[in-house]
């Protein structure tokens, strides 16, 4: 997954939920962010951030803020929709299923992807994991998600049902390979994820090779 043209600025505040302010090139400038998250490990005034030119010429944001270096220097893609991007990619690169289809619904319920294989269907959620802490292992969610812990009670429900199920933690930086349940932010995630695995959901998680310009499925990651 690639972005077509990139540049560096300064991260300066978060307005809002989807609005931040940078400064670029010497100038004060508000950019939309492509993560409704809280960031707060991420977004911290000082440091760099990636921002990505808008498609829409005429929007009052004309760019996204879609990464950033942390204190460390440790680099983050920070899209939300990356995730499923590049697992899509990675999924179609893998040559095993005989059908992919994103976006797709049962009942009520809608998932990020359906696939079939020999003639099994499964299921997969994808979950982007921003949170890295001083261990070296990612968390998620780093706010409470009420959407998550009903993405995994129905996941677990389809797996008596027969499918194979699937949760992806997308971890949207380099060198960490192990994604636990932010249990102090969010415990109730934390029980679901564990019921699920008890119902049979395999919890997987995929490391990453992040640039400024694009993100990637770590090569050899293996389904």
């Amino acid at each position: 997954m690639k972005y077509e043209e990139t540049v560096r600025a300064l991260f300066l505040k978060r307005k809002n939920r989807f609005v931040a302010q940078v400064e670029l090139d010497g100038t004060l400038l508000d950019v939309h962010v492509k993560n409704t998250g809280r960031c707060r490990e991420l977004l911290v005034p000082g440091n760099a951030v990636i921002l990505s030119r808008a498609d829409n010429p005429k929007r009052k944001t004309p760019y996204d803020l879609v990464a950033v270096y942390r204190g460390n220097g440790r680099l983050f893609n920070m899209d939300s929709q990356a995730p499923n991007a590049v697992t899509g990619e990675w999924l179609k690169s893998l040559n095993i299923f005989d059908e992919i289809r994103p976006e797709y619904t049962i009942g009520d319920s809608r998932f990020d992807f359906h696939m079939i294989r020999d003639g099994r269907e499964h299921l997969l959620e994808v979950k982007g994991c921003t949170l890295v802490r001083e261990d070296g292992i990612g968390y998620f969610p780093d706010a409470p998600t009420e959407r998550g812990v009903k993405h995994l009670k129905e996941l677990a429900e389809l797996s008596g049902r027969g499918y194979r199920c699937s949760v992806a933690f997308v971890i949207q930086t380099e060198g960490v390979y192990k994604v636990l349940p932010n249990m102090e932010t969010h415990p109730a995630f934390g029980e679901a994820l564990e019921a699920a695995a008890g119902a049979g959901v395999e919890i997987r998680c995929l490391p990453c090779r992040v640039w400024e310009d694009r993100l990637e499925i770590a090569p050899g990651t293996a389904w």
